[in-house]
């Protein structure tokens, strides 16, 4: 959860297109400016977006789905491709990949998650140092589970501050992205300040079929970085970010409630594969937490979108997601049941890349 939670702080706070050319290296003054501008957004964020309405706060329990559609025109125009013309039109119906997903999630580390779909049905849960994760396809387990994070927080106020820290170590205290101040704009009276962050990305290999996990959640650690905030409030009005290796070009404009709290993301996306709009939502219940989260992204023959529902619990033990794999499944090292699984995994994405899908597979060798 941790991972999908960076990825997706990193995309609202920090993944769009910037067009332009790439700033020259300001001097050190400029960049110290730019540094210390985008730590008051960081700080904005952790204190509006979340903060103490979540301090007490030490579960979650998330129920949704996601679903990814390939368009009957997709289909047939790799069809096509891969024929040289000869086969057209054999799709009345287009692809299709669906994930259900329903979980139990602590500030500590704590978890426990099913997911259900075309990718298969996977649990996979930790409490302390012991866990398990199953695959009903392969009727095995392994209690090889990757160990809970150090000094992990106790509560969700803390969690999210912990995944705003790390944005921070990437992009400010490290020395990976060279940063400068961009222009200045003025908006519906306010002014808006940009400062901007970059690190070359390489080149686009439009051959590429499958990568490293690594590489695929960490995309947002390198490319060019273009934040516009309120320069009064430092509140975030819009982000530009591109890594032109991993073919990623977004923009993205934030709008609020009344209480400062993100309502809704629209989403301009040039992405390989992904060319067109997008939106993120977010609603809130009467006690200002997030109680539902939804969002798509979509193009020309392609459809990305996702509901999930969630529910903040206090005081909530890890004695509520205690369980075991199921009598009769049989257990496997780590090594021998992750091969596994990434093979099935990467069968359905070259699957969906056959039917068009810009999308790399999960590589199943050569690190992690």
């Amino acid at each position: 959860m941790r991972s999908a939670w960076i990825l997706s702080l990193s995309l609202v706070c920090g993944v769009a297109f910037a067009q332009g050319p790439r700033p020259k290296s300001g001097s050190q003054a400029d960049a110290q400016a730019a540094r210390h501008a985008f730590q008051q957004v960081l700080d904005k964020v952790d204190g509006t977006w979340f903060g103490t309405s979540y301090q007490d706060r030490n579960a979650v329990d998330v129920r949704g789905r996601m679903d990814l559609t390939l368009s009957a025109a997709a289909v047939n125009n790799k069809a096509s491709q891969l024929t040289q013309g000869q086969v057209k039109g054999i799709a009345a119906k287009g692809g299709k990949a669906a994930l259900q997903l329903q979980g139990t999630y602590f500030a500590n580390g704590d978890f426990r998650t099913e997911t259900a779909g075309d990718f298969g049905h996977l649990v996979y849960t930790r409490v302390g140092k012991r866990g398990f994760m199953y695959s009903k396809e392969q009727n095995a387990y392994t209690t090889a589970v990757d160990l809970p994070p150090a000094g992990a927080p106790l509560s969700f106020m803390g969690w999210f501050r912990s995944v705003v820290l790390d944005i921070k170590a990437a992009y400010i205290d490290a020395s990976t992205f060279k940063p400068s101040m961009g222009r200045e704009e003025h908006h519906n009276g306010r002014t808006l300040q940009t400062a901007v962050f970059y690190a070359p990305s390489g080149k686009y290999d439009a051959s590429k079929r499958e990568q490293n996990l690594k590489d695929t959640f960490g995309f947002w650690k390198r490319g060019r970085l273009e934040i516009t905030y309120d320069k009064a409030s430092y509140v975030p009005h819009r982000i530009n970010f591109s890594n032109d290796g991993q073919g990623v070009h977004t923009q993205m404009t934030f709008q609020y409630t009344a209480a400062g709290k993100l309502q809704y993301v629209t989403i301009n996306n040039r992405s390989k594969g992904m060319e067109g709009p997008g939106y993120l939502q977010v609603n809130y219940g009467g006690d200002g937490l997030m109680n539902h989260v939804a969002g798509e992204l979509s193009s020309k023959n392609v459809k990305w979108n996702f509901n999930m529902d969630l529910s903040w619990a206090k005081g909530k033990r890890a004695a509520s997601i205690h369980s075991a794999p199921p009598a009769g499944a049989y257990k496997k090292g780590g090594e021998e049941f992750q091969t596994a699984m990434l093979v099935g995994v990467a069968s359905q994405v070259f699957d969906l890349q056959r039917n068009g899908l810009n999308l790399m597979a999960p590589k199943i060798s050569g690190g992690k």
